[in-house]
């Protein structure tokens, strides 16, 4: 009667935390056993493996953090849960939580693109014409994007205003440089950027990030010229 009482038990936690599969959760820092971080979220402790962690996050006990749910599978000791702190969703959440205008709705993100740890580019748009995407994202003073910042070990991002016309996008999306000109091919989907001399590396950005980011953002293949 324990032995399926214990079962019962076990299977009404997996079938809960199911549920929670591909969502964003809050978990406590449970402890390290060798490269693995094990994380309380509950009723349980799920892992957070090394290919899943951000180079620059502090793992200590007792932090509370924010994870994304790879997967959640039944194994003989109960519920096995899979986390990350890559993923994308997990910028996303933030964003919702700490900009009112993403939460309800007056401003969209379009699209993001994240190398996790070193910059994110994120690409909004307005549903209402007197609301500032931008503006709205960064908030007075920066505080809204510092605090998400924060919460995500320190890493860069950077606010793109979305566009419907790919020269414009993809103009933003190169930002900070600044682009002078632009041809596309658009039957191949490749853009050649064209930007002043002082403004080459950082169109390219530290090994090749700023473009990379800007070519999965706006997924069309940029090259600077």
């Amino acid at each position: 009667i324990i032995q399926k009482l214990r079962e019962a038990e076990r299977e009404m936690i997996f079938n809960e935390l199911k549920q929670k599969e591909n969502k964003v959760i809050n978990g406590f820092i449970q402890r390290r056993e060798g490269r693995l971080v094990l994380v309380d979220i509950g009723k349980t402790t799920a892992i957070l493996p090394m290919e899943n962690q951000v180079e620059n996050d502090r793992y200590n006990v007792g932090n509370q953090m924010k994870f994304y749910v790879v997967s959640v599978n039944l194994g003989s000791k109960g519920p096995e849960i899979i986390l990350s702190r890559t993923h994308e969703e997990i910028l996303k959440e933030l964003f919702r939580i700490e900009i009112p205008e993403i939460a309800s709705g007056a401003v969209e993100i379009k699209g993001l693109a994240r190398e996790a740890g070193a910059r994110s580019k994120v690409a909004v748009a307005s549903r209402e014409k007197n609301i500032d995407p931008i503006g709205s994202c960064i908030g007075q003073r920066g505080n809204r994007i510092q605090t998400i910042i924060s919460e995500i070990g320190g890493e860069k991002i950077d606010i793109i205003e979305y566009s419907d016309e790919p020269e414009r996008f993809i103009s933003n999306a190169l930002s900070p440089a600044k682009v002078v000109g632009l041809t596309l091919d658009k039957e191949s989907k490749i853009a050649i950027a064209k930007v002043k001399a002082d403004q080459f590396s950082l169109a390219i950005g530290k090994g090749g990030q700023n473009v990379r980011l800007a070519a999965k953002l706006t997924v069309w293949k940029i090259n600077i010229d």
